[in-house]
């Protein structure tokens, strides 16, 4: 542990340091004017853009499909999430969606198109490789969110259906409209969810007796039970609210220590599968090196000195 008035004299050190660090790094922040980002520019699915310094939008892009998740749409998803999640610019990232719906789930037409495909297929091995294939790619398509250190917030209005529950829940933060609704709908389709949602959907929600309800029977629910089950945190009156609002709570993530939070993400997603002790253990083993960061000096040192927000190196 630290000394506090070893912490006070290296807040001293660094407030001059600081103020000339801060000029610099505030010319290269204003270089992040909204635009679209050239490293995620080829999306044909997604519509990706900067509205604010370090805040990275995602937007789904199938609206005259009701943004539906066909295959192209799941490549795309974990692309971007991949990239994102080694971009110095970007600290913190919300996955809204076009047109009237947040996501009608997945795309139908596919699994048609995969059905054809399986009949092709006489031997039933081969036709369970290439379902676990596929399976496969489309979980880590939406893990992908989980996996990404850059915290993920998700506005959702309208419906949010099947594949949909699975890629809000591999999110950090969920927010929505007031006519937002959700369904868990795999099992209207004769299946069981197989890509997140009944393993993070309890965790989510921190009911076992309602997620198991809830996807057995396929019952669609309202904003105000997701809000009061804890799947989203605020509802919004309208669209152009919740969009504002999850962008400004992107803003403000975005301005803290890109240290601090994606730490705080891996420590706390790590946690969801680990005993309290292995996960004591393991930001123990992080924050060793990490307290050692100029982050966690110039935090300190404007909190001990009431000093302008400080303005972080990119990471």
């Amino acid at each position: 542990m630290i000394k506090w008035n070893n912490i006070n004299k290296l807040a001293q050190n660094m407030v001059a340091a600081r103020m000339t660090m801060q000029v610099q790094r505030h010319n290269s922040s204003a270089e992040m004017l909204p635009q679209r980002s050239d490293d995620v520019s080829h999306f044909k699915t997604l519509a990706v853009t900067t509205p604010k310094p370090f805040v990275f939008h995602v937007e789904l892009h199938r609206p005259n499909k009701l943004n539906a998740i066909n295959k192209q749409m799941w490549l795309e998803i974990k692309d971007c999430f991949e990239r994102l999640g080694t971009n110095p610019d970007c600290r913190a990232i919300v996955i809204s969606a076009a047109g009237k719906h947040f996501t009608a789930g997945i795309d139908l037409s596919d699994m048609m198109k995969l059905g054809q495909e399986l009949a092709d297929v006489e031997d039933v091995a081969r036709k369970g490789v290439v379902l676990d294939r596929l399976i496969k790619l489309y979980q880590d398509s939406l893990s992908a969110l989980e996996h990404c250190p850059k915290p993920v917030i998700t506005a959702v209005h309208q419906a949010c259906i099947g594949a949909g529950v699975d890629l809000i829940t591999a999110s950090d933060i969920r927010l929505c409209t007031q006519d937002a609704f959700f369904q868990v709908k795999e099992v209207d389709i004769g299946m069981a969810a197989d890509v997140g949602t009944l393993q993070r959907l309890p965790k989510a929600i921190g009911s076992q007796s309602l997620a198991r309800e809830l996807c057995y029977t396929g019952r669609r629910f309202e904003a105000a039970e997701a809000e009061h089950c804890g799947l989203v945190s605020r509802v919004f009156p309208d669209k152009e609210s919740l969009l504002s609002g999850a962008l400004a709570l992107a803003e403000n993530i975005a301005g803290k220590s890109p240290i601090a939070v994606q730490t705080t993400k891996i420590n706390m997603v790590y946690s969801l599968e680990h005993t309290n002790q292995e996960g004591l253990d393991h930001i123990r083993t992080i924050n060793k090196l990490h307290l050692q960061s100029e982050d966690f000096a110039q935090a300190v040192a404007a909190q001990l000195t009431k000093d302008e927000k400080p303005v972080y190196a990119k990471l």
